[in-house]
């Protein structure tokens, strides 16, 4: 999997503020390979969450797990004091390190999609803090 777009331009997680959801992506998937769960069901990517993933997403370096598309895109959102109530997708990677320099604090939400598919998923949140 690729690394975080944070890791990329020097911001790192606040200690201890890393939820990883690894686990329950496999757990999704494997349901979906033994036959208990659909496809359908968990391929339902928000319109805004598919386009964000193809227009300014960052290749995940794999294929989809679900349909094995190359498409598979990362996309982070930040959300903090002075952001959208939505928050901000982050569009290019230096952007998500000047957040980190702000004053207050910023959860940071990445999210693999599919943009083929529509498979999406939760990877990774954590809270910005310069390195």
């Amino acid at each position: 999997m690729a690394d975080s777009m944070a890791a990329a331009v020097g911001v790192q997680p606040e200690p201890a503020s890393t939820v990883d959801y690894r686990l329950v992506r496999a757990h999704v998937l494997q349901r979906i390979l033994c036959g208990t769960r659909m496809a359908d069901d968990v391929c339902d990517a928000h319109p805004e969450l598919v386009r964000a993933g193809r227009e300014v997403g960052t290749p995940a370096g794999e294929p989809c797990p679900v349909c094995h598309g190359d498409e598979l895109a990362l996309v982070s959102y930040v959300f903090g004091p002075r952001l959208p109530a939505h928050g901000r997708c982050i569009s290019y990677a230096a952007e998500i390190a000047k957040l980190a320099r702000r004053k207050g604090r910023f959860t940071c939400y990445e999210v693999e999609v599919c943009p083929d598919c529509r498979w999406n998923h939760l990877l990774r949140s954590y809270v910005l803090q310069p390195r």
